[in-house]
């Protein structure tokens, strides 16, 4: 194994959740509630934040997602795929879910629930916006909080590095056509450059950049001490752009909130179901594969959970501030810690099940 495998596995063993991350939940809410307070009484700069744009791209959501993406990024080494031969019956597990059932199940639960079960209490005119959100929502892997969930669940960390390197290979090449494919089917007009856009600005670009930094970084004397360092000072901003993003998209959202104040619980149905869906599918199909445990905890949360950075983004780019669409992503970003936490404490209680009668290999 080579030092920098090394470095990362115990950034990934290491991975621990902070103050921060702990409460995203009650900060994500704060931001609602400021996003809708400011965007009532100062809707002028509101607008004029949303006319900052380039081909379609808002340049202060831009920066804000960079600074949201690239630190997590910087926790990926591309190196670790050859560790996929060690554990590739939990990796073809994680991969089934992420690619060929998460994006499908969620378009599904989106067209049941947002055009049949709640059709009559949403506003008509946004029903298609929020479907292209939860598939936008469901069709990235999540990047970086998956380290934390691995860790909490005692998971491999070889297993959780390389199983996310390769996601987000994958990502630079099917996020595109997964969710062209899916807002097709559902009848959603594909802005087919916009997306495109979108794919190399919020994810070509940032790997790009993140895998120079780390390259720069493992040139240096003592590397694990200088990546924890950076990783340390860049977390609280990384995150702190991320609840500017959500005040911004309230802002804009508000006057739609209160008037539908449901419409958030609403959202929330579909992705809940999604999550508990997909990790309960992949840890059973993990048990019937008679993978270790401390790879189907992991692939459980990875096969869960969402890139809802990247879904922010994109939702901005190719729908508007004002979209359902992006609403349905913060939505996401608001059920994210409390929900996974959540399936961490089931795949953590179920251990003695899981490994009864299973011979670990």
């Amino acid at each position: 194994m080579s030092s920098q495998d090394e470095v990362s596995a115990k950034k990934v063993s290491g991975a621990d959740m902070g103050f921060f991350e702990r409460y995203l939940t009650v900060w994500v809410f704060l931001c609602i509630v400021t996003g809708i307070t400011l965007g009532h009484f100062m809707p002028a700069s509101f607008q004029m934040i949303g006319g900052l744009e380039i081909a379609k791209v808002n340049l202060p959501v831009a920066i804000l997602i960079w600074l949201m993406i690239i630190p997590m990024l910087l926790k990926i080494d591309f190196k670790a795929l050859h560790h996929v031969k060690e554990h590739w019956k939990g990796i073809g597990v994680t991969l089934f879910i992420n690619w060929a059932v998460k994006p499908f199940s969620m378009a599904l639960l989106g067209w049941l629930f947002i055009r049949v079960f709640f059709a009559d209490w949403l506003p008509q005119e946004q029903h298609d916006s929020y479907i292209a959100g939860l598939i936008l929502l469901a069709a990235a892997p999540c990047t970086a909080m998956v380290f934390v969930w691995s860790n909490l669940t005692k998971g491999e960390p070889h297993f959780t590095l390389t199983q996310v390197a390769l996601n987000d290979t994958i990502m630079i090449f099917a996020f595109a056509p997964i969710v062209g494919l899916l807002l097709g089917i559902s009848a959603i007009t594909v802005p087919w450059n916009t997306l495109f856009l979108s794919v190399l600005i919020y994810i070509v670009i940032p790997v790009i950049v993140s895998q120079l930094i780390r390259h720069l970084i493992f040139a240096k004397v003592e590397p694990d001490k200088v990546l924890e360092r950076i990783l340390k000072r860049l977390q609280p901003l990384s995150l702190s752009a991320l609840l500017l993003t959500i005040v911004l998209l309230f802002g804009f959202q508000g006057e739609q909130i209160l008037a539908q104040p449901m419409i958030i619980a609403l959202l929330a149905v579909p992705i809940l179901i999604q999550v508990y869906f997909n990790s309960g599918l992949a840890y059973l199909l993990n048990r019937h594969f008679k993978v270790a445990h401390c790879v189907a905890g992991p692939s459980a949360l990875i096969g869960a959970s969402n890139f809802f950075e990247l879904a922010v983004a994109a939702a901005i780019s190719l729908f508007g501030f004002q979209s359902g669409a992006a609403l349905a992503t913060v939505v996401g970003v608001l059920v994210e810690v409390p929900v996974m936490l959540s399936v961490v404490k089931i795949v953590n209680a179920t251990k003695t099940w899981y490994e009864k009668n299973q011979s670990e290999s």
